[in-house]
């Protein structure tokens, strides 16, 4: 995978140099999603497709890149150590330029809610961009279950981008059975064992890892909405396939939200009331 620099406008870009021609480009937009199974994956009209995009748009969005052209020698992006961090290191050692455009956020302008079962995620208007998330695994080896990020200032690479993916033992043969997970090893992989302990050697970078990690995949599947988001996430147990359904709702709905040029402001203090459990109870205010 080679990471270039694109014009103003452009945004981010996936270019298959395996495929050649026209059917090559694969536009990094809540739109183009075609896949939600344990990643997120992104498709042109011609069925030409990227997965595995999540980290790497987590990555761009924590570094503030807008436009860029993501030239790729097969149909996955490569999952280095199953964290967003390897990505951000390689960005700022090439450096960021500045183009002569404004840069362009989505405003939520009101609340949006998506609801499966037990799954919940909610997109409320703010100044600027935070995640509050709640996982709920009945596992021993999960102790810390909710957290709350304002993602101002450079949050992202201190706060999330470390975080790796994780699966249990249990699951393995099911995954490979669906034909998933046949790179995954503990050099990419947090993985639980079936008596509940952490198989990777070096255990856990966080006491929260698991929460963090959660938060970077929202991360990198809200930044396919074209641009920063202006407004506070917040899941319980949501995932992939919420995160674009959530983005759906979003823009099929005018009054939901706007193009804006304000620069973001981190959210209000009484932000940190809505974390974890913001997509409960009764409706909050559209105030931040």
């Amino acid at each position: 995978m080679t990471l270039l620099p694109a014009p103003a406008g452009s945004g981010i870009v996936f270019h298959r140099n395996d495929i050649g021609g026209a059917d090559a480009e694969v536009a990094a937009r809540w739109d183009t999603v075609s896949d939600t199974t344990m990643s997120t994956t992104v498709r042109n009209q011609a069925g030409v497709s990227v997965a595995t995009v999540e980290h790497l748009m987590a990555a761009l969005s924590g570094c503030g890149v807008d436009n860029i052209r993501i030239e790729l020698d097969g149909p996955e992006v490569p999952i280095m150590d199953g964290s967003a961090a390897p990505f951000v290191f390689l960005v700022e050692c090439a450096g960021l330029a500045p183009q002569e455009a404004r840069r362009r956020s989505v405003r939520v302008l009101k609340r949006i809610d998506i609801e499966d079962g037990e799954r919940r995620a909610a997109i409320l208007p703010s100044s600027g961009f935070s995640v509050s998330f709640e996982i709920d695994f009945d596992c021993p080896a999960i102790v810390e279950k909710n957290g709350f990020f304002d993602l101002h200032n450079g949050g992202f690479k201190r706060e999330i981008c470390r975080a790796r993916t994780f699966g249990f033992e249990r699951d393995v043969s099911q995954l490979l059975e669906m034909g998933l997970a046949r790179g995954g090893s503990l050099d990419n992989v947090v993985v639980v064992g079936r008596d509940d302990e952490i198989l990777n050697e070096d255990g856990l970078r966080y006491g929260d890892e698991f929460v963090r990690h959660k938060v970077l995949d929202c991360v990198g599947d809200l930044y396919l909405a074209g641009g920063p988001l202006l407004g506070h996430f917040a899941g319980v147990r949501s995932g992939h396939t919420i995160n674009n359904q959530l983005l759906r709702k979003l823009f099929a709905d005018p009054s939901a939200w706007e193009y804006s040029y304000d620069v973001p402001r981190p959210p209000a203090e009484q932000i940190q009331a809505w974390a974890p459990l913001a997509v409960v109870g009764e409706p909050l205010a559209a105030t931040a």
